[in-house]
């Protein structure tokens, strides 16, 4: 559902600050600025289903997506998070397969489609762009392979630690040292692997601990060293 409040600016449909990018031609960039639309999403907006037909991928310029599988009992799991300059979508779309995960907003965003037949294109004209599409692919494989052996062999306790730690790589903290990312009790279990139940436990433990400060559904990391030793990272 897109937003009808405004129209993405031009900055935020610029797309030549995706690393993916960076080697194309220049008639390669004109192809694909054409070929792009760019739209707002407000939070809360599904921007493709699990089983849907993509006909594209997505760039992310503004905003936060979260990537989620649903379970048999409807309970999501939480693949991972895209922000600014990361792209989603492309998976599926190289396989030609139906989605395999939901896409979200959770912080009003804006992406710009790429049609699957420009990425042919530029997949079927320039190996460069195919070697880092390539790699894109296998770090996320790299990333799964992680999340299963850390399923398989960690505690909640160590792997809330860890998802706290990721956390903070993927969106830094702010002055107070406070992570830049919101996220809901369920939202970090559904991270995690646990009940909701588990995760404000742990959470409340942390504090204790003094790693952490809780402000709403803002967390504040106090000591990154002992969350670190925690996560056995």
């Amino acid at each position: 559902m897109k937003s009808s409040l405004k129209r993405p600016s031009e900055e935020e449909c610029d797309l030549s600050g995706f690393q993916l990018f960076k080697k194309l031609k220049e008639q390669e960039f004109i192809h694909l600025n054409y070929d792009k639309t760019c739209s707002l999403y407000k939070k809360g907006s599904i921007i493709y289903r699990e089983g849907s037909r993509l006909t594209g991928f997505y760039c992310v310029t503004r905003g936060i997506l979260k990537i989620y599988k649903t379970g048999i009992d409807g309970k999501e799991q939480i693949i991972r998070f895209a922000k600014k300059g990361e792209i989603v979508a492309y998976r599926s779309l190289l396989s030609q397969e139906l989605a395999c995960t939901t896409a979200k907003v959770i912080e009003e965003a804006v992406l710009c489609h790429i049609p699957y037949q420009t990425l042919l294109f530029l997949i079927q004209n320039n190996w460069e762009f195919s070697h880092h599409m390539l790699q894109i692919v296998c770090k996320e494989l790299r990333e799964a392979n992680d999340y299963i052996t850390d399923i398989a062999q960690k505690t909640v306790r160590e792997r809330l630690a860890e998802v706290l730690i990721l956390l903070k790589e993927s969106f830094d903290l702010d002055t107070t040292n406070t992570l830049q990312i919101s996220l809901t009790r369920e939202e970090l279990a559904n991270i995690v692997g646990t009940a909701t139940e588990s995760v404000i436990r742990l959470l409340s433990e942390f504090k204790q601990d003094k790693m952490i400060e809780l402000q709403g559904r803002k967390i504040k990391l106090l000591d990154v060293n002992a969350l670190t030793k925690v996560a056995n990272l």
